[in-house]
């Protein structure tokens, strides 16, 4: 399945995979998205699935949020890989 990012104002929806094979999309998607707005949510309902590179993709985008300052949402059950890779995130930070 083809990726496909659309977008109401701060609001964006990500439907297909995320994968190796279409990651640039996302990456150009959001790159400098920063630069114009300083709260996004991204919804991943529609997330049929994630590779590894994808999750790291989204967790880029978490991290420059935090650099930056500014509030991104992820919001929608999507991919297990995706919360596991954030809860093993939050419990390193908790140790």
């Amino acid at each position: 399945m083809n990726l496909e990012i659309t977008h109401t104002n701060n609001f964006f929806k990500v439907k297909g995979a995320l994968d190796r094979r279409n990651i640039h999309l996302f990456k150009s998607k959001f790159r400098n998205i920063f630069d114009t707005s300083s709260t996004i949510t991204i919804s991943i309902e529609d997330l049929s699935s994630i590779d590894r590179y994808g999750v790291n993709a989204i967790a880029q985008l978490h991290n420059e949020s935090i650099v930056r300052q500014k509030r991104l949402s992820i919001i929608g059950l999507g991919c297990k890989e995706l919360y596991d890779h954030f809860k093993a995130q939050e419990q390193e930070t908790a140790a």
